[in-house]
């Protein structure tokens, strides 16, 4: 493919460096929900104090989502990238070391604010270098490599810890080399666009969005919200119940999770280039509907083999709307607020990490931690309601 003003196609450095890096930041994101039980043996922690222990992260991840989001669109991509990989690095180390909550704490907060620093910047890079109707499939590309780090993150423990004897410590300092490649290969980019490729008069023959504050993107907002209160939800306690239910241990418990993951690399990029043909709002309708009703089949139909399927089922649907919710993204913000705009797209999930965990530890204490599952259908349901009859995308 030629390069057209600067930007290079499918297979430029850039878009390899966004996916790899992409790969790298959400690495950590699946490896401390699936150590909760251990945190809860070693650390002598409570379903209140689990909860502290996932929300905290989040909240501070909040907390800099609009700072940073300006910050994004002010000192441009490479720079923020940069900056999210050395506080990667720097959360990875103290998980390492941490021996009490606190400093665990803190370490997981560093790792989950590298990916508010990430974020911003890196979507915006990735949508700047491809036309609108081009986006999904750029985002696919770019979500499968951060679904691959979800995989690798789970995984990684089953092989480290099981094969290789390592500690839960000395998987987080393992992934600190990597990081360190990560940062080199982001030193060497050499293009950094700012800009959308279309002009004024084909954002707006697009649907492209003029301002960024519109009832589309609020609404849109609120969904996204939603949603991801139900997964904060599940991702606090599934470890924990399988464990406890299903006597699971760490290392199938890896798997599980990294199987649902891993249906992203094929589903990202396959979802971004169907979104492009039946477009983005109804793709993510159906894909959804379609990942919570194999949510709650894995609930509530009983055997160990049904759960398994319909849960990694669920992950595969899920990951095929990826691209799609990105793109609507793209489209509902301007180009020169972009990576406010996403700043504000990953806000929702962030708060919600710091709430929801709250509510699913009153859940389990109250009525049992099964029913902090059954309240995630409810929400995961909403969520897809919102979408459908709030959000128009033009």
């Amino acid at each position: 493919m030629t390069q057209e003003n600067g930007r290079w196609g499918w297979l430029s450095y850039g878009l390899i460096v966004m996916a790899f890096t992409h790969t790298l930041t959400h690495i950590f994101a699946g490896i401390a929900p699936t150590l909760y039980p251990e945190f809860i043996v070693e650390f002598g922690l409570t379903n209140q104090d689990l909860g502290l222990l996932a929300s905290i992260p989040s909240l501070c991840a909040a907390l800099l989502s609009i700072p940073i989001g300006l910050m994004a669109d002010k000192i441009g991509a490479k720079k923020m990238i940069l900056i999210s990989i050395a506080v990667a690095i720097a959360g990875a180390v103290l998980a390492y070391s941490a021996t009490t909550p606190f400093t665990l704490i803190l370490g997981l907060s560093l790792l989950i604010v590298n990916t508010t620093i990430y974020h911003p910047a890196s979507y915006s890079f990735t949508t700047f270098l491809f036309k609108p109707e081009d986006r999904p499939k750029a985002l696919g590309i770019h979500g499968a490599g951060g679904t691959l780090g979800m995989t690798l993150g789970p995984i990684s423990l089953t092989l480290l810890i099981g094969s290789l004897a390592f500690n839960w410590r000395q998987v987080y300092l393992f992934w600190v080399a990597p990081l360190i490649l990560g940062t080199i290969s982001v030193w060497f980019i050499k293009y950094i666009p700012s800009e959308d490729i279309s002009t004024e008069s084909d954002e707006k023959s697009s649907g492209q969005a003029t301002k960024l504050l519109s009832r589309g993107l609020i609404i849109f907002l609120i969904f996204v919200a939603v949603r991801m209160m139900g997964m904060s939800m599940n991702r606090a306690f599934m470890n924990v119940w399988l464990a406890d239910t299903k006597g699971w241990g760490l290392a199938t418990r890896g798997i599980i999770t990294g199987a649902n993951t891993l249906m992203g690399l094929v589903a990202a990029p396959v979802g971004g280039i169907l979104a492009t043909r039946y477009g983005e709002k109804k793709w993510t309708v159906w894909t959804l509907i379609a990942a919570y009703i194999c949510y709650t089949l894995a609930y509530v139909l009983p055997g160990d083999t049904t759960f398994i399927v319909f849960y990694v089922a669920s992950g595969l649907f899920t990951f095929l709307s990826m691209a799609a919710n990105s793109a609507i993204m793209a489209k509902l913000s301007p180009s020169g607020q972009r990576g406010l705009g996403y700043a504000l797209y990953f806000l929702p999930g962030s708060v919600m990490g710091a709430i929801a965990p709250m509510i699913a530890a009153f859940i389990a204490d109250n009525f049992g931690v099964y029913n902090v599952f059954m309240a995630c259908i409810g929400v995961y349901f909403l969520a897809v309601a919102v979408l459908q009859f709030g959000v128009k995308v033009d």
